[in-house]
């Protein structure tokens, strides 16, 4: 035997020793294996849950008021009495009387506001429209939009079923007062003015009556 096919004898044998030393120690694949398991499989210590848990904090309050105040407690009773009530709901539709409250005082048209507000109210508001009307006084405005709008206190008297809710609103509006002779005597056509009012608003939970009514007007 010449010393080529004596060195790839030698060589042969030591490529099927290695192949067998390889099974015993990798094993083979056969049949549906099970792959192996996703990096993520294993619960992470550091993993935050962020379900929301039945019974916990109601968020349609707590974006509101401060969790546990007594706005909070006043705002979970009257959802026990109407559960149907949104404060969020409740907020959009204030933000609307606002502007239509608003316009119909600087206007002098407040009549159709009634059903909307309390009678003291009604009358105050009344007095001074006509207070303008005997100095001659006309005005001029134009809603811009609300800047803000934000509740700063609820209570509910639970005897009564009354509930009143605060509602602070920054709002804007060109404002123009003129005189008897058509002269601009405060603000001006498009000058801007920035207004803030803090308006109560109440009704009794429960009732067949949606409106919420104003019932007391501040700064």
């Amino acid at each position: 035997m010449n010393l080529p096919i004596l060195q790839l004898l030698v060589l042969a044998a030591i490529a099927v020793f290695l192949i067998i030393r390889l099974k015993n120690v990798l094993g083979t694949r056969e049949g549906f294996e099970k792959p192996p398991a996703p990096l993520d499989a294993a619960p992470r210590k550091d993993r935050r849950n962020f379900e929301v848990i039945d019974g916990g904090p109601d968020r349609d309050i707590t974006d509101h008021v401060e969790e546990g105040s007594e706005s909070a407690k006043a705002l979970e009773q009257m959802k026990r009495v109407e559960p149907a009530f949104s404060v969020s709901e409740f907020l959009g539709g204030a933000r609307g009387a606002y502007e239509m409250i608003l316009m119909g005082f600087e206007n002098g048209q407040i009549e159709d506001l009634r059903p909307y507000l309390d009678e003291d109210v009604f009358e105050s508001f009344e007095e001074v429209i006509k207070s303008r009307e005997e100095q001659g006084l006309t005005i001029e405005a134009e809603f811009i939009g609300v800047r803000e709008t934000k509740l700063t206190e609820a209570t509910f008297d639970a005897a009564t079923g009354l509930a009143e809710l605060t509602v602070r609103f920054f709002g804007e509006l060109t404002f123009a007062v003129r005189n008897a002779e058509g002269e601009v005597v405060e603000g001006g056509p498009t000058e801007v003015k920035r207004q803030r009012d803090v308006w109560t608003f109440a009704r009794n939970m429960g009732s067949d009556d949606p409106n919420w009514q104003l019932v007391a007007t501040g700064e």
